[in-house]
């Protein structure tokens, strides 16, 4: 089971750099993939055992949906120990949580509490 957390704020700079510290807290650089949505103007310097993976904005239980899909079963396809997932916006975090947690991904995944970063007004 791959432990995932997802990490939603406006602001793809303070994701990345949320994820960056749980990874350098828990020492889990070598078995973690990452997915962010969007690409920021600033990107952070991750480990390069990392998996990192940026797919295109768009809701990942709405107009995403497919995009997030096709890169979670790619991922899956040799799951890490860790999975972050952050998400340019936590209205539909909820659904995405429930979308995760059922099959086929509820026997692949193991949510962990999400991060919830608050919005910047300097949002990317």
């Amino acid at each position: 089971m791959t432990l995932t957390t997802l990490v939603a704020g406006q602001d793809a700079q303070a994701r990345e750099a949320a994820i960056a510290a749980a990874i350098a807290s828990g020492g889990q650089a070598d078995d973690t993939a990452l997915i962010f949505e969007g690409s920021p103007a600033v990107k952070t310097e991750f480990n390069p055992a990392v998996r990192l993976i940026r797919i295109a904005p768009g809701c990942p239980c709405c107009t995403g949906r497919l995009t997030m899909q096709v890169t979670l079963n790619r991922i899956l396809r040799q799951p890490p120990a860790r999975l972050y997932i952050g998400l340019a916006n936590a209205a539909h975090l909820d659904a995405f949580r429930d979308f995760l947690t059922r099959p086929p991904y509820a026997s692949l995944l193991t949510m962990t509490e999400d991060i919830r970063l608050p919005d910047s007004p300097h949002a990317y």
